[in-house]
């Protein structure tokens, strides 16, 4: 399976480099793509300096092209303004370009998207993925489980997006009609 996590200028960086962490774990390819203000905020979040595979503006990389064949892109977290951009068919960087190309050759695309409260302008691009065959997966908190560690929700997260790709893992426990 190919598969490339993006992160782009939104709160919740560390859901997306926990996901590319239990990726490779699982011997998935992973290709990362990261956004100026992605780097930025990974290290006012995080602490630490990333350095994705693919400069956002690269567009000379091999992702650029749909004959890649990647299986799926999963943007985390997805800005409001990457939301649009993908919605809205501007391919302004190589996220929104990879992106594009999902949805186009029928793949998987997951968005996280991060922004609260929402208004009617994310909503209707929010609609526009999914009428397009993305799926929309906003980093919205579960408390079933009850996570007693921000660990717990990262994970909860992670495995959710899992769950989309089909990849067998423990990371938080399931519903089970009874707490």
């Amino acid at each position: 399976m190919k598969v490339v996590v993006a992160l782009t200028g939104a709160s919740g960086s560390s859901v997306g480099l926990r996901l590319i962490e239990e990726l490779k774990k699982m011997k998935v390819e992973v290709f990362t793509l990261a956004t100026s203000n992605a780097v930025k905020i990974v290290k006012g979040e995080e602490g630490v300096d990333i350095k994705p595979d693919y400069e956002e503006n690269d567009f000379s990389s091999p992702l650029a092209s749909s004959s890649q064949n990647i299986d799926a892109c999963i943007v985390c977290p997805c800005s409001m303004k990457t939301l649009s951009a993908i919605a809205n068919g501007y391919l302004n960087n190589l996220i929104v370009r990879v992106a594009d190309n999902c949805l186009r050759m029928k793949k998987k695309l997951i968005l996280c998207v991060r922004e609260t409260p929402l208004d009617l302008i994310h909503v209707k691009n929010m609609e526009k993925i999914i009428l397009a065959g993305g799926i929309v997966m906003p980093l919205n908190i579960a408390f079933y489980f009850k996570p007693k560690k921000i660990n717990d929700l990262i994970n909860f997260f992670v495995g959710k997006i899992l769950d989309i790709l089909d990849l067998k893992h423990s990371l938080y426990r399931r519903w089970e009609g009874e707490f």
